[in-house]
């Protein structure tokens, strides 16, 4: 049940931002988006440190390992080579942009915009599985508590995220319903890619520091490839920077408060 819980909170965050689309008439303002995209980089710059890279350091230390930095060096390595790898190969388009990124494809515009949020909800489902399955497997510095602390944080920046989905696909006519479904559904990968997760700890729990580190790696691959570029485009950039702040700070606070 704890696992369950855990898994669909972000994916609840998701859902709530992209029933957004009932409710307001017109696009979110460019300045509010800054300030929504800028928080999302924050909360998962600050997990990936607190919830994921200091935990994978602390428990190569509490199980010897002669390189204590060595399982969060290569994990790390290896989760920015695998967002690397999805988004040289699956075809998406970012927000305010006309340029595919990813294979060449005849897909629809809003189908390729659904595509690149599923691709960095992919990290975000990894790194509440990985931290789940350590809690499960009875790792000292995992609890459910720090577990939660990570869900609730992923699902605050995944609502203004499913806003920010849905919003665009109602305004490129979509109705207001398949636009809520299609925002929704960009994060059901998220639950997804945690039970792979866990199942695959609980199989070798021995790579748990490296899958840690790994999920961070590709949370940070996500914010400096994407988040941080669309966040500083064009004016009002410091309204991001603002919004870096307050996400990194809360996702701090969480994380040290129910941790």
């Amino acid at each position: 049940m704890e696992i369950a819980i855990g898994l669909l909170v972000p994916f609840v965050g998701t859902v709530l931002g992209s029933a957004m689309v009932f409710l307001l008439k017109n696009d979110i303002s460019p300045r509010l988006q800054k300030l929504l995209l800028g928080f999302a980089s924050g909360v998962m710059v600050a997990a990936s440190v607190w919830s994921l890279l200091i935990p994978s350091i602390e428990m190569a230390e509490e199980h010897c390992h002669s390189a204590v930095w060595m399982p969060a060096a290569v994990g790390f390595l290896a989760g920015m080579g695998f967002l690397l790898f999805l988004d040289s190969v699956i075809p998406h388009l970012h927000i305010n942009s006309d340029e595919p990124e990813g294979v060449k494809t005849k897909l629809k515009k809003t189908t390729m915009l659904v595509f690149a949020v599923t691709l960095h909800n992919i990290p975000e489902g990894m790194a509440v599985g990985v931290v789940l399955a350590g809690m499960t497997e009875g790792i000292s510095n995992l609890s459910f508590a720090s577990a939660m602390a990570l869900s609730v944080g992923i699902a605050i920046q995944n609502f203004p995220e499913g806003a920010i989905i849905s919003m665009p696909l109602r305004s490129a006519g979509q109705s207001r319903k398949k636009a809520f479904v299609n925002g929704a559904l960009s994060g059901i990968v998220e639950p997804i890619a945690g039970i792979i997760t866990v199942f695959l700890i609980s199989v070798t729990l021995p790579v748990l520091p490296y899958l840690l580190a790994f999920a961070a790696g590709a949370m940070i691959y996500v914010v400096v490839e994407e988040l941080i570029p669309e966040a500083q485009s064009g004016r009002h950039s410091n309204i991001a920077t603002i919004g870096v702040a307050l996400g990194f700070v809360l996702m701090m606070i969480l994380d040290v408060a129910l941790g």
